[in-house]
């Protein structure tokens, strides 16, 4: 038996997907396997402790048989007190909780595929389950039932059967390109910036320092689809990540923190690969959306749809602006590149487009030449009250420049080598990555190697070097929904037709928006933007431009941005309050205690949210490093099906060393918890690099702080492109995805002699306005 039981061990898999809860009067016991059900482990937590989470994992590895032999002599010990019961089975644990009584453990109880990367399963929960570890002896010691019902009740409001997805075997919360060039395993996941049950896990791992038992919890939007193009069948994934930090609802999270978190921070990334067992050629984009981060906010009203925006002047350094833009360049590198959708007419936006403009103006004083941030800005809204339509053309033509200076993610995958061509492990001791020679044929990059190892590498068929997304475009209108949507949905529409251009799908990188997979590919903006919709706002998100695309009548079109503007007031005005409350208690921003406030009890405004003054932290302030999605530069050779010529991966990779610095920064650290005391809140205490002084700041005139007052602003508005043509075949920014044969050098820039002569050409060709034509020749600027 030993020797079968170290067998198993020796084979055990990495994850452990499926669960058996059973219990007695003094233990749970939970039994996790592997998907085959050959291997079994088991956990075991105390019930007669309420105050501490007891839990003790147990080394040895079962097989089958052994696991059915333990259930029956558990059964056996605890005869005496009812025997051992099974409760449920379940697909793993959310995590624990405690009010103001026993600790709480959540559960999923079913689940539900909904799409597959690389063959590793991401699954969406369907159902949960909360189980309360006290036994009766220990529960009768806990007197104040009536809270600890109404905590538990105002957590039930948060319906964890939305929205929420993970895989147990590929890091859903990263991004494909840090995936691939940066593969980490376990326990720093969990810290990402976008596992939103980081907090209750904590414990769990904290104690066992594994995260075998848990899953982590992304929470935004998947969907996936194949379509099929020049007769390959392209597998399309959208995924929208929701940040846990500063998160919440429209009107009590908005604008920035002092940490520099942004409310509705969102990460959109869209993965495109041939659709075949083991692809050979994978390509990712990733964009960004979330609140201007100013301190302002609006107050709630039942009366008033449109409540005035407040700006408040905490931070006339504009400190946590500069530090939000600090954690932005941590986790994307540089550009940075702004896209400002505000409107230019209302007084209400118009405020915070000139706040915007002059805490720009103060930052990029302080920021080097390289991490300049590029602002652009354009009333959408404006522009749309004519031809709805025109305004893609407009912002297809931003979405190519900017894809210009950004670029996107491409790798070509070294074909099978007898190893595992699955490139992701959640097992923390695993050692099956692909080594040097595996991902580029010969671990002599020179080209000096003996002839034998060229006669083996010339059976490979060479590979294409990898292209790197360096930077990030972040779109914002007031509420980062509507607007910002239709302006994903063109940059989404531009990067496709680069990454089918790299996998060798289409000839030309501009896709036209009367392609079919442009009709396509807005079905599936159209439901993210929907989805992160009702998750902020509490409505369907106004699609009007998406509608008259398809050529919906003006009166349907306008019927439904009525019905759902006033579904979004009353889900503001009147359910927002415990959704956010529900919030603040998954993921610990708010942790109840006996003697203190409860959470009904405090001032619960949009104020009082975005200062952080009414949750507790705890004594001891963990610090972790937030994660992203892009940038990193590592030494490890890629994992599994990857498959990157390495030597390119250093070579091509931007250099990133300062941004890898800032990433790991006091500024990009995350407290335990986002909501501070009144004490920790005040902006002396923000983890911030120096910057101007009050009087430095005033000190600069006014002409250059305002743009009204001055023609020079950090804005390039583009009201202008409303004349520059609208069809889509007038776009002046066809710029080709870099061909194989090109140099390193090359492939960094995107940008040939004669490529740009003929844009160039191009451009002066189509009689567009000068404006338009020195913006397109201005390659490291937004704004002139």
């Amino acid at each position: 038996m030993a020797a079968a039981a170290a067998a198993a061990q020796e084979a055990e898999p990495a994850c452990l997907q499926s669960f058996e809860l059973y219990e007695s009067a003094s233990r749970f016991y939970i039994f996790g396997t592997n998907a085959d059900k050959t291997v079994w482990r088991l956990l075991k937590i105390d019930r007669s402790e309420t105050s501490e989470l007891d839990i003790d994992e147990c080394s040895t590895v079962y097989t089958q048989a052994e696991y059915l032999e333990l259930v029956s002599g558990l059964d056996e010990d605890h005869r005496s007190t009812g025997g051992v019961k099974f409760v449920t089975k379940f697909y793993g644990i959310i995590g624990f909780i405690k009010f103001l009584g026993p600790f709480y453990m959540l559960i999923i109880t079913e689940q539900r595929k909904i799409g597959e990367i690389f063959d590793h399963p991401v699954y969406q929960v369907t159902k949960t389950s909360m189980i309360e570890l006290a036994n009766s002896k220990s529960r009768s010691s806990f007197l104040n039932t009536r809270d600890e019902n109404r905590y538990k009740k105002i957590l039930n409001t948060l319906d964890l059967r939305k929205d929420l997805f993970f895989s147990y075997s590929y890091p859903i919360m990263r991004g494909l390109q840090r995936n691939l060039s940066d593969p980490q395993e376990g326990w720093s996941l969990y810290e990402s910036t976008f596992v939103w049950n980081e907090f209750l896990t904590r414990q769990i791992r904290n104690c066992l320092q594994s995260t075998l038992w848990t899953v982590a919890l992304v929470y935004g939007f998947f969907k996936q689809d194949k379509f099929a193009i020049s007769g390959k069948d392209i597998m399309f994934t959208l995924i929208a990540r929701r940040s846990r930090h500063y998160a919440g609802t429209r009107y009590l999270k908005r604008g920035v923190n002092e940490k520099g978190r942004v409310a509705n921070d969102v990460e959109t990334e869209q993965i495109v690969y041939e659709a075949v067992p083991m692809p050979t050629e994978v390509s990712s984009v990733v964009q960004n959306r979330g609140s201007i981060p100013l301190f302002w906010s609006q107050d709630t009203s039942k009366l008033n749809i449109k409540p005035d925006i407040i700006l408040h002047e905490k931070d006339k350094n504009y400190e946590a602006t500069k530090l939000h833009f600090e954690n932005l360049r941590g986790r994307y590198g540089n550009p940075i590149i702004i896209f400002n959708l505000i409107k230019t007419r209302e007084r209400r936006e118009s405020m915070l487009r000139r706040e915007f403009d002059k805490a720009i103006r103060i930052i990029n004083k302080l920021f080097s030449e390289e991490n300049q941030l590029r602002f652009l800005h354009w009333d959408l809204h404006k522009n749309s009250q004519g031809e709805p339509t025109n305004v893609l053309d407009v912002l297809l033509k931003v979405a190519f420049r900017a894809l210009t200076l950004t670029e996107f993610f491409y790798c070509q995958v070294a074909p099978p080598t007898g190893h595992s061509h699955d490139p992701y492990f959640c097992d923390e001791n695993s050692n099956s990555d692909i080594s040097q020679e595996d991902i580029s044929g010969s671990s002599d990059s020179s080209g000096n190697g003996t002839t034998e190892d060229k006669a083996e590498t010339s059976e490979l068929p060479q590979l294409k070097p990898p292209i790197f997304q360096k930077g990030v475009l972040r779109t914002n209108c007031i509420d980062c929904l509507d607007r910002t949507n239709v302006a994903q949905y063109a940059y989404g529409l531009a990067a496709l037709g680069h990454q089918l251009h790299a996998l060798g799908c289409v000839e030309s990188p501009e896709l036209g928006l009367g392609a079919p997979v442009a009709h396509h590919l807005m079905h599936f903006y159209e439901r993210m933007g929907d989805t992160l919709a009702v998750q902020y706002s509490g409505s369907a998100a106004h699609n009007k431009i998406f509608s008259a695309k398809r050529g919906h009548l003006k009166l349907f079109i306008r019927s439904q941005e009525f019905f759902r503007t006033l579904q979004r007031h009353y889900s503001n005005a009147c359910i927002d309050a415990n959704k956010q409350a529900a919030i603040n208690l998954f993921l610990g921003y708010f942790q109840p205690k006996q003697g203190s406030p409860a959470l009904w009890e405090l001032e619960s405004s949009s104020e009082e949210h975005n200062n952080g003054s009414f949750g507790h932290t705890s004594d001891s302030i963990k610090r972790v490093n937030s994660d992203g999605s892009i940038l990193s530069v590592s030494n490890t050779s890629i994992s599994g099906c990857s498959g990157c010529h390495n030597e390119l991966l250093t070579a091509a990779q931007p250099d990133v060393s300062t941004e890898l610095q800032s990433s790991k920064m006091e500024s990009d650290l995350v407290y335990e918890n986002e909501i501070t005391s009144p004490i920790e809140s005040k902006m002396s205490n923000s983890r911030y690099t120096p910057t101007l002084s009050h009087d430095h700041i005033h000190d600069v005139p006014s002409s250059q702080l305002d743009p009204c007052n001055s023609g020079d602003s950090n804005f390039l508005d583009l009201e202008w492109l409303s004349n520059s043509g609208n069809s889509s075949d007038e776009r002046s920014l066809a710029v080709s995805t870099p061909d194989a044969h090109l140099s390193t050098e090359n492939v960094i820039s995107d940008i040939i002699p004669e490529t740009m002569e003929n844009q160039v050409a191009g451009v002066q060709a189509q009689k567009l306005p000068e404006q338009f034509v020195q913006w397109v020749n201005n390659g490291d600027s937004f704004w002139f």
